[in-house]
């Protein structure tokens, strides 16, 4: 699936509210970071536990995906063209080519939610994120 994340400056939960209203949008799914498993290496300061660690909403049958910002996003480079597959080869072949000469953000690799997740901006200067799903 080919869609768009949209980071957000700590009001994430705030923009879905108006999306809602705005385009009679309907969430999909909608984690917190405090729904994150335990870390010893990482944790998550009490104030942030209720912020949006990953969101989906349905507007028009099209989805959209949101999340706050780990770090302060600034506007006009705060949107990702994501992909979303169960083919973990078909992200991989993409990763490795379209990190050559770009920006890693995130590293690819397995994580809690997905068999595969990173992100990265291309040589292009387009940001990507690349999540293949656990099966």
């Amino acid at each position: 699936m080919l869609g768009h994340y949209l980071l957000f400056n700590r009001n994430c939960g705030e923009a879905i509210k108006a999306y809602e209203k705005a385009f009679d949008a309907k969430v999909i799914e909608i984690r917190k970071y405090g729904d994150m498993p335990s870390n010893t290496n990482f944790s998550i300061p009490d104030e942030d536990k209720e912020l949006v660690l990953h969101a989906r909403l349905d507007i028009c049958g099209t989805e959209l995906m949101c999340a706050d910002s780990s770090e302060q996003s600034q506007s006009g480079t705060n949107m990702y063209v994501s992909i979303t597959t169960k083919d973990a080869g078909f992200v991989q072949r993409a990763w490795d080519l379209l990190k050559q000469d770009g920006i890693v953000y995130m590293e690819l690799a397995p994580s809690f939610f997905a068999a595969l997740h990173g992100s990265l901006q291309d040589r292009f200067g387009i940001n990507w994120m690349f999540t293949a799903l656990k099966e």
